[in-house]
């Protein structure tokens, strides 16, 4: 089965310790591969993934989302999301795993709001 592609740009964000990965495209089993690289290939302190281009996920993607947050976890690091539209969102709740990250409504939002944070 073909799907659309995945393309991921990564940007350094303005804060030391963050950085972004624009997802543009839906993360799916086809296109796993070089999401996770970039993910591998990620050190910062914290990992904000801009979701905002994303129409859709399957369970492979959600279980690579997922085992990310796990890998940060296990290393000190967090992972954010930011943009992910309603059916994305909804994906989340049903599947339980909303809990799991910091969800922000933009890319804008997310590196404001822990930016604020960062300096108190």
């Amino acid at each position: 089965m073909y799907s659309e592609p995945l393309t991921i740009e990564r940007y350094e964000s303005d804060i030391a310790g963050q950085g972004v990965l624009l997802l543009k495209g839906p993360l799916v089993t086809e296109n796993l591969s070089p999401f996770q690289n970039a993910v591998r290939g990620e050190d910062a302190e914290t990992m904000i993934i801009d979701l905002t281009h994303v129409p859709y996920i399957d369970s492979a993607g959600l279980g690579s989302l997922v085992s990310t947050y796990v890998s940060c976890e296990k290393a000190g690091r967090r992972v954010v999301l930011a943009g992910p539209n309603k059916r994305v969102r909804r994906l989340f709740e049903i599947t339980k795993v909303e809990p799991l990250f910091l969800i922000f409504p933009s890319l804008a939002s997310a590196i404001e709001t822990l930016n604020r944070a960062g300096q108190a």
